[in-house]
């Protein structure tokens, strides 16, 4: 990547699919943070925007050169009537530009977009330890409000993972 990277954000469309899952399935296969365990084709993971979307929630990716360096979406907390308010965040980034400032750019474009839909909570899910995530998360006013102990298996062993919350109105 370019020393001053000009990092542009824009909704995802299908035809990102295939650079998503560039990103993504090195997560996958190398380490705890996604519980997936099989990598996703790009056509999967173009049904996945398209439906996010369809539900009227937020996929967003960044940018340099017309090539996608990263993306974050938000999908729904729970199926219950009652989370509607709810949601889930996601992010995830290519390792190059982690510690540039363009997952805080991203995510905060992401709660923006939350923020003028008719929701009240964003939740962000995090296998422990991941220091990066969880500042991320902070430096953006999410708290820490659960801890679940051991609640995942991967690469043989189990992994805790916290939860933090950011009320949307606040």
């Amino acid at each position: 990547m370019p020393s001053t990277m000009e990092v542009t954000l824009r909704p995802a469309e299908a035809g990102d699919a295939a650079a998503i899952t560039d990103i993504y399935n090195p997560f996958i296969a190398n380490t705890c943070i996604t519980f997936e365990m099989e990598p996703i084709l790009p056509q999967e993971m173009a049904r996945r925007i398209t439906d996010t979307q369809a539900a009227q929630l937020p996929w967003l990716v960044a940018e340099v050169e017309g090539k996608v360096i990263g993306y974050a979406y938000a999908s729904s907390w729970k199926g219950r009537c009652a989370y509607g308010g709810s949601v889930e965040a996601t992010i995830y980034l290519a390792p190059s530009v982690t510690g540039k400032g363009v997952g805080r750019r991203l995510y905060s474009a992401l709660i923006d977009e939350l923020r003028q839909r008719p929701l009240h909570t964003v939740v962000g899910g995090i296998a422990l330890p991941n220091a990066a995530s969880i500042a991320l998360h902070e430096a953006l006013g999410f708290e820490k409000v659960a801890h679940f102990r051991e609640i995942g298996y991967k690469q043989d062993r189990w992994i805790d993972v916290g939860y933090w919350q950011l009320l949307l109105g606040q």
